[in-house]
């Protein structure tokens, strides 16, 4: 019996000793993950700021250049026909839609979901102008109707979209 308590005086401590020490040594260990975590967080932050800036730049450049009013002025030349400056103005839109797909990935997908419905809406309007006149009208016939269609509407799907954009960006940043 003797025995028994002498080993106990000395496993007691040593277990309670050892309990102890794991705990302070687990805590120690998480605490520095949540440092390593956090630095690999910051350093993140600064790597993906300016991409993300440069997309949200990006897409409010996409959504003027869409916007009916400066896509028929700068599509516009003299001497077209409706039917060339149609399928001109449809090849802006979805070569800089194109172009700027990729930034999705740093734009939320509500947000790029306006995006991209203000390009399909703008397309309707595009194509609807160019089905409601004659085939052989002329560019000018085309812009002006546009042009007229587009200052009798409150806000364009474009502007939505932008002002979506501007939103989230300030709610980003």
């Amino acid at each position: 019996m003797e025995v028994v308590l002498e080993i106990l005086k000395y496993t007691v401590p040593s277990a309670i000793i050892f309990v102890g020490v794991y705990f302070i040594l687990k805590s120690f260990f998480e605490n520095e993950q949540r440092k390593r975590e956090l630095a690999f967080r910051n350093d993140n932050y600064k790597l993906i700021t300016p991409v993300k800036l440069q997309a949200y730049e990006r897409m409010v450049l996409f959504l003027e250049r869409a916007n009916l009013s400066n896509l028929v002025m700068r599509t516009y030349s003299g001497g077209m026909s409706s039917n060339v400056l149609h399928s001109s103005m449809l090849a802006s839109i979805r070569q800089e839609y194109e172009h700027n797909i990729a930034l999705q990935l740093y734009i939320p997908t509500v947000t790029w979901k306006m995006i991209k419905s203000s390009k399909e809406e703008t397309i309707k309007v595009i194509n609807n102008c160019a089905d409601q006149l004659n085939s052989n009208a002329t560019g000018l016939e085309l812009s002006q109707f546009i042009l007229e269609l587009a200052g009798k509407v409150k806000t364009t799907p474009t502007e939505i979209a932008l002002e979506a954009l501007k939103s989230e960006l300030n709610k980003t940043f």
